[in-house]
Order: structure tokens, then C-alpha cells, then sequence
């Protein structure tokens, strides 16, 4: 996956437009923070939830993190394949270690997104 076409939150999830359905993880910066992911667990699946809602958790061998909705909007799907190889989030983080789709509300503030370069600067800080 080309990463500049990414929008990413302040809270370390990337966002990927296609057609009217949103696909989400956590950033290679958030997986190499978390090191060794070991669980996660999507609490709110067919849900509306609004920017911030805590929609889940990832567990690392050292620590548990909320996971942060990065738009309004509903999720439709969650990455079965992360049940049994959760690492593939810390492996291919934009590719086969995405966590969840999500069809987004009308309303759904992509525009308060980070770009690449922007999230770049963002975790340099």
C-alpha cells in the first residue's frame, strides 16, 4: 500500500479511502511503540461511533492501548485474521495487518486528518 495516500489521527491510526469504505490500522510508528502484539479486540463492530470513541484495544506483550476512532462513522468489518496472527499488525502494518473497515458518516471530519508529511513531523515532535 502507497503510504502518501494515508490520512492519519493524532492517535496513530491511518485512514485508506476506497470508493464509499474506509480501511484502518495503527501506524508503523504506534507497532514498533507497542512492540510484540499479542491480542486485538474490536469491542463496537456495527456501532456509530464519533472521532474519539474508543472502539477496542490492542494488547503488546508489555502493555494494552485503547484503540481511537479516526472518523465518525460505522464499522462494517473486523481483520479476522488478526484472531489468530496478531503480529501481522507489527509485520505489514498498512497491508494484510489492517484492523477494521468502517463506512464513514456523512459527517465523518476527514478533513481534520493528518497527512503523511504532516503525521511525519507530528511523531517527530
Amino acid at each position: 500500500m502507497n503510504t502518501e495516500n494515508l490520512k492519519y489521527s493524532k492517535d496513530h491510526i491511518w485512514v485508506s479511502m476506497q470508493d464509499d469504505i474506509a480501511t484502518i490500522g495503527i501506524t508503523d510508528y504506534a507497532q514498533s511503540e507497542l512492540s510484540d502484539i499479542v491480542y486485538i479486540d474490536i469491542t463496537e463492530l456495527d456501532e456509530e461511533l464519533e472521532v474519539g470513541d474508543i472502539f477496542g484495544s490492542i494488547e503488546a506483550v508489555k502493555t494494552v492501548s485503547d484503540l481511537f476512532m479516526p472518523i465518525n462513522g460505522k464499522i462494517i468489518e473486523f481483520n479476522s485474521e488478526l484472531t489468530d496472527k496478531p503480529e501481522l499488525v507489527n509485520n505489514e502494518p498498512y497491508k494484510k495487518g489492517w484492523i477494521a473497515k468502517i463506512v464513514p458518516a456523512q459527517n465523518a471530519n476527514l478533513n481534520t486528518l493528518l497527512n503523511e508529511e504532516s503525521y511525519k513531523e507530528f511523531i517527530a515532535e
